[in-house]
C-alpha cells in the first residue's frame, strides 16, 4: 500500500487531484495550508509528500528536512510556480525528489506520483536487501541479533553512531549500509581514514581551505563535510584526529558548522557522521589524547564489531556476497566452491577479519580455471595455519560445532530463496541481484530443486 499526501493551498485543485485518484493499492489523502503540516504529517505515516512550494518553510523550519529526520524514507515533491522556481531549486538540494510546475492538470500530478511511488516500492525492496546483507554479514548469535536490532532502529535517523571492533571486521562496510538503510541513501557516502591524512593537512581536508591560507591554497576548496552534504560522512580511525580537528569536529557536532581554514565565517552543511575506531577511546581519554566532550558526543549510538572468528556463520555468506562482487570485477563466471576448499574455508580463523576473508576471495576468483574454486586457488595460509579455532560463539559451542555450519552450496540455495521472496519471484530481476544471468539462475533453481513460478509469467 503506497500512501500519497497532497499538501497544496489551492482547494479547487486538491478536490480536482482527488477525483482524478486511480492510482491502485494507494492511499491518498489531502489537506490545505490553513492547518499545521507537522499536524497533518503526524496524523498517519506517509510515503510520498507532494508540497506546494508555499509549505517549504512554516513557522522558520524547513519542513523538507523535518520529514526526512522524522520520516526517513519519505519522498517529497515539490509543486512551484514561475515565482517560487528559485525556492523550489533550494528544495532539490535539500532532498526533494522532483519539482513539479504549475499550471499542471490533476492527471499530471497522478501519473507523477506514480513514478515516484515506483522509486518507494524500489527503495523498499533495496532496503530489504540491504538488511537481508546486513544479517548475512553479522551472524546470527545472540550477540549480533542484538546489535542488528539498534542498528535497524539507528539507520533511519540522524543519530551519531560510533562502531569500534578490529581492524578489518567490516566497519566501514556496516556504517555504508548504515546509509544505504537511511534516509540519506540517495546522497553521498564519503569515507576517509583519519590516520591516512598528514597532520598539517587534516583540518583543510575536513573542513577545506580558503584561498592563500596555507601554501598551496592557490583556490578555495572544499572539505570532506561540504562533499558530503546530505549524506553521510564516515570518519574511520577517528581516534588519530589531532586535537585541533577535534575541536572542529565537536563543534560541527554540537551546532552543523564547519569553518574552512582561513576563513572567518561559519557554514551551516547537512552531514550524518558515523565514526569507527580499533581504538579504545575511554583509554585515549584517560590518557589526554582524546577529548571526553567529543567521546560523549560521537558516543550517543556504539555498536561494536566482534571479531570474524566469534562469528563463523557469517563465513559462508560473506564468500558468497564478495565470490558475486569479484565475478563482477574480473568478469567470471565462477559458481561456487569445492568441498575441500569448503572445509579449509570453514576451517580457518580469520585474524585479518573480514578483510582477510575478502582478499582470499579475490585471489581465488583471478587464479581460478574451472567452474569452482578449489584448494589451489586460495590463499596458502588458509591451510598452514593452525585450526583451534572451529567454533561459533561461546553460547554455541556443542561438541561437534561443525554439525551448526552449512555448506557453502546450502547457504547459496537459501539466499537464492530469500532473493526471490524479496523481490516476489521476479527471477529476471533476482538474476540482476545475485550477479547472474537468468539461464545461470535457471540452472541454480534446477540444480537445487527449487520450483519456481516466475511473476512475471
Amino acid at each position: 500500500m503506497l500512501r500519497i499526501l497532497l499538501l497544496d493551498r489551492d482547494d479547487s485543485f486538491r478536490h480536482q487531484v482527488a477525483d482524478a485518484w486511480d492510482l491502485p493499492d494507494s492511499e491518498f489523502r489531502e489537506a490545505g495550508l490553513e492547518r499545521s503540516p507537522f499536524a497533518v504529517l503526524e496524523e498517519k505515516p506517509v510515503d510520498l509528500v507532494i508540497l506546494d512550494a508555499d509549505a517549504l518553510w512554516h513557522e522558520g523550519v524547513d519542513l523538507i528536512s523535518w520529514i526526512r529526520s522524522r520520516r526517513p524514507g519519505t519522498q517529497v515533491v515539490v509543486l512551484s510556480d514561475v515565482n517560487s522556481r528559485d525556492q523550489a531549486r533550494a528544495a532539490l538540494a535539500r532532498g526533494a525528489s522532483q519539482i513539479l510546475v504549475k499550471p499542471l492538470l490533476p492527471a499530471d500530478l497522478v501519473e507523477a506520483a506514480r513514478r515516484a511511488g515506483g522509486q518507494v516500492v524500489s527503495a523498499r525492496t533495496a532496503s530489504n536487501l540491504q538488511t537481508q546483507v546486513l544479517e548475512d554479514m553479522l551472524g546470527d548469535t545472540a550477540e549480533m541479533r542484538k546489535i542488528l536490532r539498534v542498528a535497524r532502529k539507528v539507520a533511519p535517523t540522524t543519530s551519531t553512531v560510533l562502531i569500534t571492533g578490529e581492524s578489518g571486521t567490516g566497519k566501514e562496510f556496516f556504517a555504508n549500509i548504515l546509509h544505504r538503510l537511511s534516509g540519506r541513501a540517495e546522497g553521498p557516502f564519503v569515507a576517509i581514514n583519519c590516520g591516512a591524512i598528514p597532520e598539517t593537512l587534516v583540518e583543510s581536508e575536513l573542513f577545506g581551505a580558503r584561498k592563500g591560507s596555507y601554501t598551496g591554497a592557490v583556490a578555495d576548496r572544499k572539505g570532506l563535510f561540504e562533499e558530503a552534504e546530505f549524506g553521510t560522512l564516515f570518519l574511520d580511525e577517528v581516534g588519530e584526529l589531532p586535537p585541533p580537528a577535534q575541536v572542529k569536529l565537536l563543534r560541527f557536532l554540537q551546532n552543523h558548522e564547519i569553518r574552512r581554514v582561513g576563513d572567518s565565517d561559519s557554514r551551516i552543511v547537512d552531514v550524518r557522521v558515523i565514526a569507527a575506531t580499533n581504538r579504545d577511546l575511554q583509554e585515549e581519554v584517560a590518557a589526554g589524547r582524546f577529548r571526553e566532550d567529543l567521546w560523549y558526543r560521537l558516543n550517543i549510538f556504539h555498536l561494536h564489531l566482534p571479531p570474524l572468528r566469534d562469528r563463523l556463520q557469517a563465513v559462508p555468506s560473506l564468500c558468497r556476497f564478495f565470490l558475486h562482487r569479484f565475478n563482477q570485477v574480473h568478469k567470471r563466471n565462477i559458481a561456487s566452491f569445492d568441498r575441500e576448499a569448503e572445509e579449509g574455508i570453514l576451517a580457518y580463523h580469520w585474524p585479518g577479519n573480514i578483510r582477510e576473508l575478502e582478499n582470499a576471495i579475490e585471489h581465488a576468483v583471478v587464479l581460478c580455471e574451472t567452474d569452482r574454486i578449489r584448494r589451489g586457488d586460495l590463499p596458502d595460509s588458509v591451510f598452514s595455519a593452525p585450526r583451534p579455532f572451529l567454533r561459533l560463539t561461546s553460547q554455541s559451542v556443542e561438541e561437534n560445532p561443525r554439525a551448526q555450519l552449512k555448506s557453502l552450496h546450502e547457504m547459496e540455495r537459501d539466499h537464492i530463496l530469500r532473493v526471490l521472496s524479496v523481490v516476489e519471484h521476479n527471477q529476471t530481476e533476482a538474476a540482476q541481484i545475485l550477479g547472474i544471468g537468468r539461464s545461470t539462475l535457471w540452472r541454480k533453481l534446477k540444480e537445487y530443486g527449487i520450483e519456481e513460478t516466475d511473476s512475471e509469467g
